[in-house]
């Protein structure tokens, strides 16, 4: 794959900030529902969230996006 630009890394890293904020606040506001289809469905929410940052993880790692270097 191709090097991604400086933007395109900062996009990346938008989305996956993006993703763990929602994330977040959907497991914050899980607390407070009490009706059992809506608690069903935020449940459903909270695991698509955690999979589609999984995804971008993989992604990352996979394509090594972040150059990872010994401080010397």
């Amino acid at each position: 794959m191709r090097e991604l630009s400086d933007g395109e890394v900062l996009t990346l890293t938008g989305l996956l900030k993006m993703e763990k904020d929602g994330l977040a606040v959907s497991r914050a506001m899980q607390t407070l529902i009490s009706d059992d289809s809506l608690k069903t469905q935020a449940e459903s929410a909270v695991m698509a969230a955690e999979n589609r940052i999984k995804g971008i993880q993989q992604f990352i790692n996979e394509n090594n996006v972040t150059n990872v270097e010994g401080v010397e």
